[in-house]
């Protein structure tokens, strides 16, 4: 599809289309690029970590290279973030001072801040900075996954249900932590006296509780009396409930949020055809 479909009047009005996709979730020339550069950027950052090892079995271009490539996906999205700014009071909502500042304040913004300033800063001022502080800017680098929310479908869709399920999705965390906290407290009056390293406390059996009822089961720490084992298969059987219930909301707002949005796109579809 073309870059922009509309006729603007000014330059910010045509940057700010590039920057904006023409329909919601839809992706143009300039998004599809950004796509694939965060790609790229999560790609390079896993390859990264092998490359610094002393122990790599990379040749020796290959650290540089990563490490040009990031500098130059940095630059990118700061140029990309500074355009997305200036033109962004095209939006009426963020339009002028005060708009600029809903603007900077939302968290994707701040998630746009992270994905690039940090290295950007190092890059321009701290050229020789090395060692854990690197370390802990590189993994800033998982915020560049916040930018596809911007072009992805996928994504928005993902945070539109999460937000339309978080009430019963809160109501069975507090279950899951209520069913977490009397597992361990069993737990430790049963098996505390004769296996006090695993379960000598509460806060010890937490970690036997959380294996279990997640279903993961390590087998790390495990009962050992018969009473033990039988409140162990209790709760085993309880964890069912801890998996079950946020999958069964998840799906079922999942569900209504496509629905809806499909509703709303046969809808436009239809206005659409109407009009012609």
């Amino acid at each position: 599809m073309p870059l922009i479909k509309r006729k603007h009047a000014t330059t910010k009005a045509y940057v700010h289309d590039w920057l904006e996709p023409d329909e919601p979730g839809g992706v143009n020339f300039f998004s599809g690029a950004i796509i694939l550069l965060v790609l790229i950027s999560l790609a390079a950052l896993a390859l990264e970590t092998e490359a610094i090892r002393p122990d790599t079995p990379f040749p020796s271009w290959v650290r540089p290279f990563l490490e040009n490539l990031n500098a130059f996906i940095v630059v990118v999205f700061a140029i990309e973030f500074g355009l997305r700014f200036w033109s962004e009071g095209e939006n009426p909502k963020h339009a002028g001072v005060e708009g600029r500042l809903r603007f900077l304040a939302q968290p994707i913004t701040l998630f746009d801040l992270l994905a690039f300033l940090p290295e950007l800063i190092v890059l321009l001022f701290l050229p020789q900075l090395h060692g854990g502080w690197l370390a802990g800017l590189r993994a800033l680098r998982l915020f560049r996954l916040f930018k596809l929310a911007r072009y992805v479908p996928a994504f928005a869709i993902v945070g539109a249900a999460v937000k339309r399920a978080a009430a019963p999705l809160m109501a069975a965390l507090c279950v899951a932590a209520a069913q977490l906290y009397i597992a361990a407290m069993m737990l430790y009056f049963i098996e505390g006296d004769s296996k006090p390293e695993a379960f000598g406390s509460i806060t010890r059996s937490m970690w036997w509780a959380i294996v279990t009822l997640t279903t993961v089961g390590y087998g790390d720490v495990y009962p050992e009396t018969a009473l033990g084992r039988v409140a162990a298969g209790l709760v085993a059987l309880a964890g069912i409930g801890i998996v079950a219930m946020p999958t069964g909301i998840l799906a079922s707002a999942f569900a209504e949020e496509f629905r809806e949005r499909h509703e709303a796109k046969l809808k436009a579809q239809a206005e659409a055809e109407l009009k012609d």
